[in-house]
């Protein structure tokens, strides 16, 4: 393959506006095509990949996004760091809407996900003990500090399967285990990632405060137009920090271990 990338997105096409001299290109996979077609550019002298992960007209739910084709195709345009903002809510209430929070750790809730490249006749066991990229997560940190954004610098999110939310019991025994956030796309996204030695990065741009929280100050049930109106209304803050974090990245590993696979 003649095209080349140091650097994955996976973020919606909100992200093209920014950008000058745009290629998208379709790729195939051992596991099928990715969720759209991916989006080339330079940015900073960095060679950035682009791919909405849910699709450019969303038409992938969480549950059916072909996690491994996004993933492998990163793989196959040289990718080394993979940052992915994702619409999350906030399970415990010093985190607010608005917040950013860089997690650490998840939990997987998620059911019948195709969620390894090791199917056989190859076995691999791959440790997730620590699934994000220490190296990337310092530098999505202190990009968001130096941005003035209200950065939480780590946070478990529990990913349940959707495309439904939590019921109030759900959220609440999430919330009582002291896990930060709940989506629906981290895993196997982020496990895929590791399998394959990709650095991984997830910003997690807190939209609501999930049901389990309902009452403590009066705060509704979540709903998917609340959600995307306050990504909406924060979606410059994402483009800020994902742009200077292009810029700030060290495409040679340092800190890391996430290629020992």
């Amino acid at each position: 393959m003649d095209y080349k990338a140091d650097i994955g997105v996976f973020g919606g096409s909100g992200f093209y506006t920014l950008l000058e001299n745009i290629q998208e290109i379709e790729i195939d996979t051992p596991y099928g095509k990715p969720s759209d077609k991916i989006a080339l550019a330079e940015y900073e002298g960095r060679k950035v990949a682009f791919l909405p992960r849910h699709g450019k007209h969303h038409q992938f739910p969480p549950h059916m996004i072909p996690y491994r084709a996004n993933l492998y195709a990163m793989k196959q345009l040289g990718v080394k760091k993979i940052i992915a903002p994702t619409a999350s809510g906030s399970l415990q209430p010093g985190i607010k809407p608005g917040d950013f929070v860089i997690c650490d750790q998840f939990v997987d809730r998620t059911t019948a996900r195709k969620d390894t490249f090791y199917d056989g006749p190859e076995v691999k066991h791959i440790s997730p003990a620590y699934p994000y990229c220490p190296e990337l997560r310092k530098t999505a940190i202190d990009t968001g500090k130096s941005l003035g954004i209200t950065v939480h610098e780590k946070g478990t999110v529990v990913v349940i399967q959707g495309p439904r939310f939590s019921t109030v019991s759900e959220s609440r025994w999430f919330s009582k285990m002291g896990w930060e956030v709940i989506n629906m796309t981290q895993y196997p996204e982020c496990y895929l990632a590791r399998e394959l030695g990709i650095c991984y990065a997830n910003i997690a741009l807190i939209t609501d405060y999930d049901v389990g929280l309902e009452g403590q100050e009066n705060i509704a049930p979540v709903t998917h137009e609340a959600v995307l109106r306050v990504f909406d209304e924060n979606n410059e803050k994402v483009k800020r920090m994902l742009f200077e974090m292009i810029k700030k990245i060290d495409l040679n590993r340092k800190n890391c271990e996430c290629d020992k696979i």
